[in-house]
């Protein structure tokens, strides 16, 4: 059983701090997921203060591994789960998701990307590598404020819009990859992966 209190105050305190969380109406969207999948492992790349792996582990019975690049945040995330009660199913790794990724020999029934816009692309071939066949892979952020999808090319986001335009043309255009884009929080991308 995990503790509401301390769920509860983890986001707070997410909320204050300006540290990006899952949004709710894309959470209400990826607990009705994880009712429908049922998975027994989900990769997360990008653990921030351990809100969305804590939030997996309350809605599933899954093992959650989540990489996180930033130590600081690493350490509050592992303190959090604890406090939430999750821990014994989350496995927090720290360091560069694209240095560990390659290094990860498992099967995920979901892989779940919320990390550095920039390295999408890179996120999304190890997350076919890494997702067993007819998985799924989550991408949080996709649409961006909007950006992505209209004609913005302002400089200070330039490049993470680029990076997240390339990740929706490759899991919309490649035929191994089924892909539905939803507008809730700031965009959800669900991507089925055939291999």
């Amino acid at each position: 059983m995990y503790n509401e209190k301390e769920f509860q105050i983890m986001k707070k305190n997410a909320l204050e701090n300006h540290i990006p969380i899952i949004m709710d109406d894309t959470l209400e969207k990826i607990k009705e997921i994880l009712k429908e999948e049922k998975p027994k492992n989900i990769l997360e790349i990008g653990t921030a203060v351990g809100y969305s792996a804590s939030c997996f582990a309350i809605f599933s019975d899954a093992q959650i591994d989540t990489i996180e690049l930033d130590e600081e945040r690493a350490k509050e995330a592992i303190q959090n789960v604890d406090k939430v009660g999750v821990s014994n199913r989350i496995s927090i790794m720290i360091g560069n998701a694209v240095d560990i990724l390659p290094t990860l020999k498992g099967e995920y029934d979901i892989v779940f990307i919320d990390a550095a816009k920039s390295k999408y692309s890179i996120f999304l071939e190890e997350g076919k590598r890494l997702v067993k066949n007819n998985g799924l892979i989550l991408a949080d952020n996709v649409l961006y404020k909007g950006y992505v999808m209209s004609d913005y090319n302002k400089h200070k986001q330039r490049t993470a819009v680029r990076h997240l335009r390339e990740y929706i043309k490759e899991v919309t255009e490649n035929p191994y990859l089924k892909t539905e884009i939803l507008d809730i929080g700031v965009g959800l991308a669900i991507t089925r992966v055939t291999k």
